[in-house]
């Protein structure tokens, strides 16, 4: 059997081929460029093979790079997750997580303090985005996402709650709104994107095309704007259990319309057993149960 390669020309490799760029990963290795550089040169020369096609501006992986990166991820991510598994004072070090950011203020932030008295040693970094997460040349270790399906080859996704929607008034109008019909009076605020109040009334057996007032990019803008008297909303109650909680919002009605999609906590395969990354998949869910404890009854249609 052939010999081992040297620990740190594959960890120059994995890190070179996840950014594509012995300089990027030189910075997250604390190493020189020149470093990485010597050390991928030296895995090549010990393997027989070539990994990267150099390029005037950066790296292209060859088949056999492809190949072998995945394999080389899977096996230090369970090195990580030996190490954290005899980390006798609880899990410790970066989680970063990647969310949208309607999500990450009205949701997560909120109850943020809350993971973090649990778990003071993980420092908490969130990224807003709303693109899609590449695990493999990102660094980040859990992504919450707002799609239809969870699947994904490779993923481990655990679904948080069904998106649904409702209408949300704020003071202003709570006592104006009796009957699903008393909606044709108000003025409605909707988001861009997908236009959810014509799904609701229809649900609610009206057929009247209605025309929003305002219409704004983030569902939690809109939200805000209601509660300040400008109109009234729809979202999902799920996603405002709190400020419903704490009366600054109101659900009128208890019917519940799904639009078919969720909000899932995603990680990859091998990096979901990780003791952070399993902490905080458990304490969103469990943030998710009390949630739906506060909120009971209007069972989704």
């Amino acid at each position: 059997m052939r010999p081992m390669p040297p620990l740190n020309a594959l960890r120059a490799f994995e890190a070179a081929a996840r950014h594509l760029s012995f300089t990027l990963a030189a910075e997250e290795l604390r190493v020189t460029q020149a470093a990485v550089s010597h050390q991928v040169k030296g895995l090549e020369e010990r393997l027989g093979i070539k990994l990267f096609r150099r390029l005037p501006r950066g790296l292209l992986l060859t088949d056999q790079g492809q190949a072998l990166l995945p394999e080389l991820r899977a096996a230090f991510d369970r090195i990580e997750q030996a190490v954290a598994r005899i980390d006798r004072d609880g899990p410790s070090g970066s989680l970063s997580v990647s969310l949208m950011t309607t999500f990450a203020l009205t949701w997560v932030v909120p109850r943020l303090h809350r993971f973090q008295a649990a778990w003071p040693k993980i420092e908490v970094k969130l990224v807003t985005t709303g693109r899609l997460v590449d695990f493999a040349r990102e660094d980040v270790d859990v992504a919450i996402r707002y799609m239809a399906d969870g699947d994904n080859p490779g993923l481990r996704a655990d679904k948080l709650f069904d998106d649904a929607l409702t209408p949300l008034a704020g003071r202003a109008y709570r006592e104006r709104l009796k009957v699903p019909s008393d909606l044709l009076d108000v003025p409605l605020i909707d988001t861009t994107g997908d236009f959810d109040w014509p799904l609701w009334l229809r649900s609610a057996g009206i057929r009247k095309p209605v025309r929003p007032a305002l219409i704004f990019d983030s569902t939690k803008i809109a939200v805000d704007a209601a509660m300040e008297g400008s109109g009234v909303a729809i979202g999902p109650p799920f996603l405002f259990a709190e400020a419903i909680a704490a009366q600054k919002i109101f659900q009128p009605f208890e019917l519940i319309v799904r639009n078919g999609k969720a909000w899932w906590v995603i990680s990859p395969e091998s990096r979901a057993e990780q003791t952070k990354v399993r902490a905080f998949r458990e304490w969103l869910l469990a943030e998710v149960k009390i949630d739906a404890d506060r909120l009971k009854g209007g069972d989704p249609q």
